[in-house]
């Protein structure tokens, strides 16, 4: 378990327990009692306030007020809460939008500006649009959880992506592509990618993709996507 992942559970089991010993946390997350204590010192540092009761019986409580889950959050996890939201407004079926918007928008605000800048390139990416009735959509499947991290290393830094794609007669090839943009048709998602091997773009269906790979030793230039009318950026969508 990452250090992240671990204070992440500490922050949890101290909200749901009231209160809570160091050795009860460190056997909850499998880790030392050192190890537990510099995590406690980490979320303080980041402005979680817990007290410390002393003596045999005393143990940690979270102070409610202070909990700051909003800076925690990594580019991809508000990214994909983004896309959600702009998936389910593609498709017409977002009730409480303006309270979904002005909790985003509070995310947001919340974001370091480094991470608030990686984000906006994302979402630069970021395209929705309407499904053609012809295209079947019987057979969909799941997407990779591998897919979104890999997408934010590849988009971020322009950096070529290798995965396996099964195409809809289940053929499986290895693909070595730029990713470009990435377009939701609800309720299918694709990867827009030019394919250098095919001098030409192609879209990639997200539940036919596995394996994802970034190349860490190679960049690319963004290019335009030719996108058919119905097609806009996320930004675009009202709010």
């Amino acid at each position: 378990m990452t250090a992240r992942l671990r204070q992440d559970a500490i922050v949890r089991s101290l909200r749901r327990n009231g209160t809570s010993t160091i050795a009860d946390l460190a056997a909850e997350v499998g880790a030392s009692r050192r190890t537990i204590l510099r995590d406690i010192s980490a979320l303080r540092d980041e402005g979680f306030v817990i007290h410390s009761e002393p003596g045999r019986g005393g143990g940690l409580q979270l102070d409610p007020q202070s909990v700051q889950t909003m800076a925690r959050l990594s580019v991809a996890e508000v990214f994909a809460l983004l896309i959600s939201v702009a998936s389910m407004r593609a498709a017409g079926n977002l009730p409480f939008s303006g309270l979904a918007d002005a909790g985003l928008a509070k995310i947001e605000k919340a974001l370091p500006p480094d991470k608030l800048r990686d984000l906006r390139r994302f979402l630069d990416c970021l395209y929705v649009g309407q499904l053609s009735p012809q295209v079947d959509i019987s057979n969909m499947g799941e997407m990779d959880a591998a897919l979104l991290p890999a997408f934010e290393t590849a988009f971020l830094q322009r950096r070529h992506l290798r995965i396996l794609y099964r195409d809809a007669n289940g053929a499986v090839s290895d693909r070595h592509v730029e990713p470009q943009a990435m377009l939701i048709l609800p309720p299918l998602w694709y990867l827009v990618a030019w394919d250098p091997a095919r001098q030409d773009f192609r879209h990639f269906r997200m539940d036919r993709i596995s394996r994802p790979e970034v190349d860490e030793g190679t960049t690319f230039q963004r290019r335009h996507v030719p996108f058919e009318n119905h097609v806009r950026p996320v930004r675009d969508l009202s709010r």
